[in-house]
């Protein structure tokens, strides 16, 4: 977090001259070290870290890392490149000339390198690094400082060291990272915060009151936070001093388990942030009625506002009406977060500014999700109804801590419109999304909303399973050798719908055929080749999405006298979650409910009949999921359906082992096998 230095004090803006912090000194290896070829603490791992450093000064504006990793195997290399973000402004190299010239936001200095390679030979990193710019805002540029140690093999030991240079008007409280995703040995933290939050002393009592920090509003900082996740027992603590200590050793590498919450909020981590205020209540109660004003003035009524809304609507409309109407404008106009948005020479080039209100959006048909969001609620609110704004936490992102006193954990704006009588949640800045839909991202997510309790925090609703339904049918012709022709149908509603469309948006028709298509290879059985015709629907969320696909190929294995087949078309990959993962540590999160039901008819040659089929099954996990499936023979044919509800979005680790249990369950069932019988003219081919 960084924060303006206030200073009538003229020494500090000299800190730049400051001498940089000590780097932690290169260390000579142990012979246990050079020949180490694995790690007992860690198995299997590609490469461990043996230390870490990090060492904050903010009187200074600088941070010092240091590094020193064992590489075990070839994927360890990769460890070997590294890429540091840097912040470059051009002003800098235009004025060097000048004696007042602004000082870079960020940069890295005294980056120094070397590989030890197993034998004990070592190998000083002496390229220079490379920047890669990947953005630019005004004369700032974004990107990466890249190298690579020399010499890298396995058995390798890597060590480098680097510092951060920060701009001296600017203060910095640092993240520190202590889960990696390597094993980490031994690693030491340090933070020297802000003068002003230093023990007064003789050398420094001036310093308490001649130099400040304001934040973004212009209120004076008056306090040091942290904001933690640790392993038991271990904790932060200053020195008297006033700086801050972290020692921590034997930390696993990062949690990768299948469906995970966002893994940032899982990782042992600290956060230092200067704050105006330390109280928890206090400041979410400041900050909601701050977002609020900012939400009303923003999404003011405007004259203009109120004769679009009477353009759109008609006096007789219902309340339910009118909202559908004003959702569907808003919808149509250009979402710059789902195509690009507009330079500032462009918006001047046609005479349009960037939206300070909600008429500034209308005006350009255009905005990004915040904007359209907010200019739905001015537009509910010009026609007379009851509404709000609400700003939530992406759940695909972050897990929300209302410990952790920052508005900026808030990312999406959700308006409630209350009809007759009862609230309901709309998501107009998600493109694409049905009305009375939202994106399962703000599904089940923490947020604040307006004409609420100012510091009470609000969930919203978790999805409802029958709102996401995907239908895949297929109709199969077979002939007596098991070469298939056929047509699927996949219809989506809901989630599965919107992530298709939304892909569209970005990408032409061709991409998106391409890339549904691949999905497909995860889904149809081995030998058959499937590719999609035609969608229909892709431009509009108020239907059904409906994919059409082509398929033929070779199914199942052909003997003298029988045709094996897989008993489930769709599932023969075996893709079942959870199956092979005995122990879980983390939470498990599915991101929505949902129902997915197959039905597949098979037809069938002459001379061929149905010696065994699936029988019909029910599997259950009460009042979470269930799954059921079922055959139907007919004449030359065969119907075998199944269907898979899940209605639960997560599980805790302790409610593992039922999860588990019952997809093992429906992956033994769907390892169920269809059994064609040949007649004897049939095997002759007669």
């Amino acid at each position: 977090m960084r924060v303006s230095v206030f200073t009538r004090s003229f020494p500090l803006l000299l800190a730049i001259f400051f001498p940089t912090l000590l780097l932690a000194q290169f260390q000579q290896p142990t012979d246990e070290e050079l020949k180490m070829t694995a790690d007992p603490k860690a198995p299997g791992a590609a490469a461990v870290y043996f230390n870490i450093e990090q060492k904050t000064n903010d009187p200074l504006h600088n941070t010092s890392f240091y590094f020193r990793i064992k590489v075990l195997t070839e994927k360890g290399k990769e460890l070997a490149s590294v890429e540091l973000p840097i912040e470059k402004d051009k002003t800098v190299e235009s004025c060097a000339h000048e004696r007042r010239c602004p000082v870079q936001t960020r940069d890295i200095i005294e980056l120094k390198g070397r590989t030890i390679r197993p034998d004990g030979t070592i190998i000083p990193l002496t390229g220079k690094p490379e920047d890669v710019i990947t953005a630019k805002k005004g004369e700032v540029e974004y990107g990466h400082r890249v190298f690579t140690l020399p010499n890298v093999e396995v058995g390798s030991i890597l060590e480098y060291s680097y510092s951060i240079q920060f701009d001296d008007l600017l203060s910095h409280a640092p993240i520190w990272q202590v889960q990696r995703p390597y094993f980490v040995h031994l690693a030491r933290y340090s933070f020297t915060p802000f003068k002003a939050f230093l023990p007064q002393n003789e050398e420094n009592v001036e310093a308490h009151h001649t130099n400040y920090l304001m934040d973004e509003h212009g209120d004076r900082i008056n306090a040091l936070l942290w904001w933690s996740v640790l392993p038991s027992g271990v904790q932060v603590t200053p020195d008297v001093a006033g700086v801050y200590h972290l020692d921590v050793s034997d930390i696993p590498a990062t949690p990768n388990e299948d469906w995970m919450p966002p893994v940032n909020g899982l990782l042992y981590k600290v956060r230092f942030y200067y704050k105006a205020s330390g109280n928890r209540n206090d400041y979410w109660i400041s900050e909601a009625k701050r977002w609020s004003k900012e939400v009303d003035q923003f999404a003011e009524p405007s004259k203009s506002i109120h004769e679009a809304v009477a353009g759109l609507i008609a006096p007789t409309d219902s309340d339910l009406d009118k909202a559908k109407k004003l959702y569907k404008a808003v919808q149509a106009l250009d979402n710059t977060d789902f195509s690009r948005t507009k330079s500032e020479s462009e918006l001047k080039q046609l005479n349009l500014k960037a939206a300070k209100h909600a008429e500034d959006t209308w005006a350009q048909k255009s905005g990004s999700s915040h904007d359209i969001a907010l200019l739905y609620l001015a537009m509910l609110r010009a026609a007379g109804l009851t509404a709000y704004d609400m700003k939530v936490a992406d759940r695909s992102q972050r897990i929300f801590d209302p410990g952790y006193l920052s508005f900026s954990q808030l990312d999406d704006d959700l308006v409630v419109v209350n009809i007759a009588g009862h609230d309901v949640l709309l998501d107009p800045g998600e493109k694409m999304c049905p009305f009375q839909t939202i994106h399962w991202k703000h599904s089940k997510a923490t947020g604040i909303r307006q004409n609420s309790d100012a510091h009470s925090l609000v969930v919203t609703a978790e999805q409802n399973y029958n709102d996401n339904k995907l239908v895949r049918n297929g109709n199969i012709t077979i002939d007596a050798h098991g070469a298939i022709t056929g047509q699927l149908t996949f219809a989506m509603t809901g989630q599965e719908a919107l992530r298709w469309r939304q892909l569209a948006l970005r990408n032409d028709l061709d991409e998106v055929k391409k890339q549904f298509d691949h999905s497909l290879e995860s889904i149809v059985p081995e030998g058959i080749d499937a590719h999609v015709d035609h969608f229909a629907g892709l431009d509009n969320p108020d239907v059904n999405l409906v994919a059409i696909i082509n398929v033929h190929g070779s199914l199942g294995v052909a003997t003298a006298k029988r045709l094996l087949l897989p008993g489930f078309f769709f599932q023969t990959r075996g893709n079942h979650p959870f199956v092979n993962e005995e122990k879980r540590l983390e939470p498990v999160d599915m991101h929505y409910g949902d129902l997915v039901s197959d039905q597949v008819t098979y037809h069938l040659p002459a001379g061929i009949s149905v010696e065994g089929a699936p029988q019909d099954t029910k599997v259950s996990w009460p009042d979470h999921a269930l799954f059921i499936e079922k055959t139907v023979p007919g004449p030359g044919q065969i119907t075998i359906a199944r269907a898979f509800v899940r209605s639960f979005t997560t599980a805790k680790p302790e409610e593992y082992q039922d999860l588990r249990g019952f997809y093992q369950k429906v992956a033994a069932a769907d390892q169920a096998q269809l059994v064609l019988a040949k007649t004897a003219s049939t095997e002759t081919g007669n």
